[in-house]
């Protein structure tokens, strides 16, 4: 038996933390999904099933989702609620495609795994607006389409150049010029957009317990606020202590992303946590909303440091960028926002700012999410780059294949060994160096 065990920085009470009740999100996703208590002495012994889940975000909620659909028999346990981290957090942000374009995939990982890359990033939110309707998930859910704005020369020409190539190859994307972006977005800022009309948004927190819901109904065994203790490799499987049991099962599906621990040697290291934040607003005047987004769009930058946006549902504009890195609760840690709105949209002066949150998202050394098989019967799922609804929805699906015994390279992802950060523990400095010179470059228009 090989014992992996060690100081988990998810696990549950480890710091201060940003709670759900600091988002806005909370206001309109409905209460959070109780699941169930693992009491070893209560079952009896060890829960015996085919796969056990650690993580409750998108990542393994969608897991959870399709094993138990197909009948496979599966326990997930999380240190907090479900959705407690990113996949509860983030932009609402339902965005096509991996951080790399099309022939840049098809270039490092080959013409035929390289195209299915693309077929699956490409139509992630495919699979999201999918799964809302058919477990019928009240999550605000509109397939408006994603704006990708620049305004500095070189991401204009790269922009312009990757739409081509996209338009090229079919895809739904129109290519918007200084005046029908300022139409689209109610501001000068930008020389050239994109409009991908695939992309859309959802509240994030209400998505993430509707999942946790339709995977407990479909007959998943759901077990929040039970951090992972350690795991052990045995002959049958392995076995996944928490403190109150030990679950017992043939596979298990690491899916921690930005919150990776400890659990599995090493992977902590392949993933960089970065922290982004976002501000919401108290609803706008319906003029006002019609000014910003009058097609309720999702936008996000394509520049040296991202910031997006959206309106959501009670057309509350919510802005999110890059953010110190630490837990922050309220909007007035988020002056760079706040100034950035007025820059946007000099008319809102006078906005209201009535949260503020932020949370990790995960980064990996080659900017591509991994799916990595460090030991048999053993997979994590890990490093989404920005693009965590759609491609944490989809990936969930294809870890389902794996756990049922589809061969990795039939996989519409590829299985490989994760890389590590050298000199991973200065991972803050780094991306506050980083953050600093992105918004420099943002302020000069370069």
């Amino acid at each position: 038996m090989t014992l992996n065990a060690g100081n988990a920085g998810n696990r549950a009470g480890a710091g201060a933390h940003v709670h759900d009740a600091d988002s806005v999100y909370a206001l309109t996703a409905g209460p959070d999904v109780p699941g169930e208590r693992l009491d070893g002495d209560l079952l009896g012994g060890d829960l015996r099933v085919d796969v056990a889940v650690v993580g409750g975000g998108i990542t393994g909620l969608s897991a959870a989702y399709h094993l138990a659909k197909a009948g496979v028999s599966v326990a997930l346990v999380d240190a907090r609620g479900f959705g407690w981290g990113a996949s509860g957090r983030n932009g609402g942000q339902v965005n096509p495609g991996l951080k790399h374009e099309p022939a840049a995939i098809e270039k490092a990982f080959g013409p035929e795994l390289g195209a299915r890359m693309v077929a699956f990033a490409f139509t992630a939110p495919d699979k999201v607006f999918q799964l809302v309707s058919e477990a019928g998930i009240a999550c605000e859910a509109q397939r408006t389409g994603t704006v990708r704005a620049a305004f500095s020369a070189g991401s204009v020409g790269f922009l312009e150049r990757a739409t081509a190539e996209l338009q090229r190859r079919g895809m739904p994307v129109e290519w918007l010029d200084r005046a029908a972006v300022a139409q689209a977005t109610g501001t000068a800022r930008y020389t050239a957009a994109a409009l991908d009309r695939r992309g859309g948004s959802l509240n994030p927190l209400a998505y993430s317990r509707g999942l946790a819901r339709a995977a407990a109904g479909a007959g998943a065994r759901l077990f929040p606020h039970t951090p992972a203790l350690s795991l052990a490799r045995m002959a049958d499987g392995w076995i996944l202590a928490t403190p109150t049991g030990q679950i017992r099962a043939a596979r298990v599906i690491l899916g921690t992303n930005g919150y990776t621990d400890d659990l599995w040697p090493g992977l902590k290291r392949a993933v960089v946590p970065v922290f982004s934040g976002i501000i919401a607003s108290e609803p706008l005047a319906e003029r006002d909303a019609a000014r910003i987004l009058p097609g309720r769009h999702v936008l996000y930058e394509h520049e040296s440091i991202t910031v997006y946006y959206r309106l959501d549902a009670d057309n509350r504009l919510l802005m999110g960028g890059r953010s110190r890195l630490r837990p922050l609760h309220g909007p007035a840690p988020f002056p760079d926002l706040r100034r950035y709105t007025q820059r946007l949209w000099p008319f809102l002066a006078d906005v209201r700012w009535s949260h503020g949150w932020n949370g990790q998202l995960g980064i990996t050394t080659d900017h591509y999410p991994v799916i990595a098989a460090p030991a048999p019967g053993l997979v994590a799922c890990i490093g989404y780059n920005g693009r965590g609804v759609a491609m944490a929805t989809a990936m969930g699906g294809e870890l389902a294949r794996w756990a049922t015994g589809t061969p990795e390279p039939a996989l519409d992802m590829p299985v490989r060994p994760f890389t590590t950060y050298p000199f991973h523990g200065l991972w803050p400095i780094g991306a506050a160096i980083r953050i600093a010179y992105g918004r420099a470059r943002n302020a000069l228009g370069i």
